[in-house]
């Protein structure tokens, strides 16, 4: 795979703005291990390989074990391998992501709402939107996974 274009650079206002909102949820109170299990989860559903590269080395940075890394994809199946918030959160991710399939129904958002405090879950959904637009930049620019970089 070769770079279409780094958007980055040919557009660094447009980026900068997405990063404000990263700066933003970095700040939102959200634990980071959280929040990047559920952009590692998200990058997984939209086939993005920068964003899987790219988190699954912070998850590791992190401390999380090869173990649960392995089972993120599959995290229904994984027993108490996961925390009741983090399922939360990844199966909220899983909705959302997936709205055109879900229409994000009814039950997801209690299950959701249950589980996190209107804010967290407002930036819960900032992050999983934020996502899904980084997703959709490396794939149609095809940003080059690290771990490809030089192959």
């Amino acid at each position: 795979m070769s770079n279409r274009i780094d958007y980055a650079k040919i557009s660094p206002e447009g980026y900068k703005a997405f990063g404000g909102v990263y700066v933003t949820l970095q700040k939102s109170g959200l634990p980071k291990v959280l929040v990047d299990l559920v952009y590692l989860r998200i990058s997984q559903i939209n086939g993005c390989a920068f964003c899987i590269d790219m988190h699954t080395r912070d998850l590791l940075k992190s401390g999380v074990t090869v173990k649960k890394l392995t089972l993120v994809a599959v995290w229904h199946d994984a027993g108490g391998l996961f925390s009741a918030e983090e399922r939360a959160a990844l199966a909220w991710a899983e909705s959302v992501t997936r709205v055109s399939e879900t229409g994000v129904p009814d039950a997801d958002y209690a299950a959701a709402a249950a589980a996190f405090g209107d804010k967290a879950l407002a930036d819960l959904t900032y992050a999983i939107g934020l996502m899904n637009a980084f997703n959709r930049f490396g794939i149609a620019f095809r940003s080059t996974p690290a771990a490809a970089a030089n192959l």
